[in-house]
């Protein structure tokens, strides 16, 4: 697999996936523009480079149609902000008129095309679609880390059908802060795994167990965990389906010398709202008809043990219901310790990073991962189809 600076871009036209599925507010400016940022070295060194830059991105679900709130006009113009130079929108990202502006690119111009998805074939890997996607250029550059889990047309399809193919900068950082935490850590290494479903993060957490050396587990997917240990979890979601193998999990855990970190105590309402009454009590005394909702005091106390002697750090889904405020103080906690750790810091997921900016510790990361379901799968120890199709180009690619 070819990266973004083993090619030359002077006079030729590429097309870059980049990932620009960024939040808008109520007046459809962008709200958050990290997904742009992130790709701005890769968009700057083609076009320093002589390149003829053709970018194309979705922009949330439009269904296979044409919708104009989710048309790429507002990142159109942020990018021309952050560029300091004019970025022109395509009415469509295929077809005529969309050739017509690629082909009246200069060196070191760029086009950014209209939501790929408002087609249905980007979503359903069409041939046809990403033939049309390839005839626009003739080198083809996946810098969209986040997507690169999806067999879509514009991830999988195009890297057999263009001369050359590379990952760009952003893909290339992903791979190797995962690689430095996963697969030549430095020991102790320490995995924080939270967020709702056991179901979601089994296969991960069964490869984790032959990775690290301390699993902490947090976040309403523990419940399952602590069911399995014969506690009484109330109200609080439980997947009673999976506590067979949330048992067997911790076994494994236990035979090969892996400490695994469940919460001791819990922030408990009767219902998920920010204005109803809470307490904390230890998971063993919650009462039924009550929810466990955020880690106490004596679990960040325990977590936090268990962070301090970390040397490597691989973080993914928030230890509580953080969006509501009654329950956002332990994954705060948790977001500190994290950021004040000397040690290697990987985090990932989308709410994994709002939890850490809300906490203020963005700058005390070492890598924020753009991706949710893309980090999650190299967690899982399998390799990403975006990756596989550039490993996959043919030889002149």
């Amino acid at each position: 697999m070819k990266f973004i600076d083993e090619i030359s871009f002077q006079g030729q036209k590429v097309l870059m996936r980049v990932d620009f599925n960024v939040p808008l507010d109520d007046k459809s400016e962008v709200a958050g523009d990290n997904r742009i940022r992130a790709a701005l070295p890769g968009i700057r060194h083609i076009l320093a480079g002589g390149g003829r830059l053709v970018l194309c991105s979705h922009l949330g679900r439009p269904g296979g149609r044409a919708a104009a709130e989710f048309s790429l006009k507002p990142v159109a113009r942020r990018l021309g902000e952050l560029l300091k130079t004019g970025v022109p929108l395509a009415p469509d990202c295929i077809g005529p008129r969309a050739a017509e502006m690629v082909n009246n690119l200069q060196d070191g111009e760029v086009l950014l095309l209209e939501n790929l998805r408002f087609h249905p074939g980007e979503a359903e890997n069409s041939p046809k679609f990403a033939h049309a996607l390839a005839r626009l250029a003739a080198i083809y550059v996946n810098d969209a880390f986040a997507v690169s889990h999806r067999r879509h047309a514009s991830i999988v399809g195009i890297p057999q059908l263009t001369a050359e193919c590379a990952a760009g900068f952003l893909i290339r950082r992903e791979i190797r802060y995962f690689r430095q935490a996963m697969q030549e850590p430095a020991r102790p290494l320490v995995a924080i795994i939270g967020g709702a479903k056991v179901s979601s993060k089994l296969r991960m957490l069964e490869n984790l167990l032959a990775r690290v050396d301390r699993l902490i587990i947090g976040g309403a997917m523990a419940n399952t965990f602590l069911r399995a240990k014969g506690m009484n979890m109330g109200a609080s979601l439980v997947e009673p389906d999976l506590v067979p193998a949330a048992a067997a999990l911790l076994d494994k855990a236990e035979r090969r010398g892996v400490k695994v970190y469940l919460p001791q105590d819990s922030v408990i309402a009767r219902e998920l709202s920010g204005d109803g009454p809470t307490k904390t009590v230890p998971v063993r005394d919650i009462p039924d008809g009550w929810l466990a909702l955020d880690i106490g005091p004596v679990t960040v106390k325990s977590f936090a043990e268990a962070i301090r002697e970390a040397k490597t750090i691989v973080w993914n889904g928030p230890p509580g219901a953080f969006e509501l405020e009654p329950f956002r103080q332990g994954t705060t906690a948790i977001a500190r310790e994290v950021g004040a750790s000397p040690a290697l810091t990987i985090v990932g997921g989308g709410d994994t990073g709002l939890a850490v900016q809300r906490a203020g510790e963005t700058e005390n990361m070492s890598y924020i991962s753009t991706g949710g379901g893309a980090f999650l799968r190299f967690l899982e120890g399998r390799e990403l189809p975006g990756l596989a199709a550039l490993h996959a180009a043919p030889a002149g690619g």
